[in-house]
Parts: structure tokens; sequence; C-alpha cells
């Protein structure tokens, strides 16, 4: 489970560099639409696990307790290709006592050309009751130290965060 060392500091964004699969593609030889989510999940799963020491199983099995997804936005920008090589990166932008709100975007592998960005608000619950609970309080330590400092969630229109993103990329 993670434990905060004061005198460390901690990456705010992961990434991760993946490669298309055929099995996952369309006849069109693009990735399919619902298969953003597995690889976006997954390469947040080796990082968090990596980066933080942290994982989501860990929740279950110590507290009672897991994230479960509430809502997703997500765009589609340009095609994933069957074999590609693409970079994943994700970070958490918003959170509060029982909520937060993780950003993933996909990019070609030289990390210019912008794929997809994702959104999913996921809820805090106890596994026994499925009702919002407050996060633990070692979860609430992993979220302050991780969230992205720089971003105003109240603030943040996905469609302008999509041009943000993609400017940044052009850099």
């Amino acid at each position: 489970m993670f434990k905060r060392d004061p005198y460390k500091s901690y990456p705010t964004e992961t990434e991760s560099r993946m490669i298309i699969r055929f099995q996952d593609c369309d006849p069109l030889q693009h990735l399919n639409n619902a298969k953003y989510f597995d690889y976006y999940f997954n390469a947040r799963e080796d990082q968090v696990a990596k980066l933080y020491d942290f994982n989501p199983g860990q929740l279950f099995r110590e507290f009672g307790t897991s994230w479960v997804v509430y809502q997703h936005q997500i765009a589609y920008i340009r095609p994933a290709l069957v074999s590609e090589w693409v970079r994943i990166v994700s970070r958490v932008i918003h959170f509060t006592e029982d909520t937060t709100v993780t950003e993933y975007y996909m990019t070609d592998d030289a990390g210019r050309q912008l794929k997809n960005v994702l959104w999913v608000t996921s809820k805090y619950i106890s596994v026994r009751t499925g009702k919002r609970v407050p996060h633990h309080p070692a979860v609430m330590e992993l979220l302050e130290a991780t969230c992205e400092p720089n971003i105003t969630f109240d603030e943040l229109v996905f469609n302008d965060r999509i041009r943000d993103i993609k400017s940044k990329l052009q850099l």
C-alpha cells in the first residue's frame, strides 16, 4: 500500500508505450472503440503499481473498498492503427472525499499526434454495501501526492482540454 515519503516528490503523470494488437482492431485496422478502455486501464494499473507501490486490489483486500466507474467522457480524434506503437499518458486531475477524475490520452509514438482523450469519473465504494464511502486516509495521501496540481478542474471544459493537450504536444 502507498506510504507517502515526505522527502520525495511523486510524478503526477504516468506514461506507457504500447503496441496496438491485431486482435483489438476492427476490419479497418483501427483500434476498436471499446478497446481504448482496456489499453488505458492496463497502462495505468501497471504504472501506478511501479511509481507509487499501489495496487487497487489492495483496497479490496485491506479495506473492503474499491472504485467503480461512474462516468466516461471520450473523444476519438485520430485512429490508432494495427501494429502501431502509441504512448498512453494518465493522471488524476481531480478528487474529493469519495470521487476521482482520471484523465487519459493517447498519442503516436513520438508524442506529437493526439489520438484520443478520456476522462473517467470513479466513485469510492464499500464492497460490502455497494454505497459510496469516504476515501481511506492512505488513499487520500496517495491522491494528494499524485493529483496534477496545475489543473483547476471546476473551470475545465472537456473540448477545451483537448485543444490544450494538442497545443502542448505540438511544442
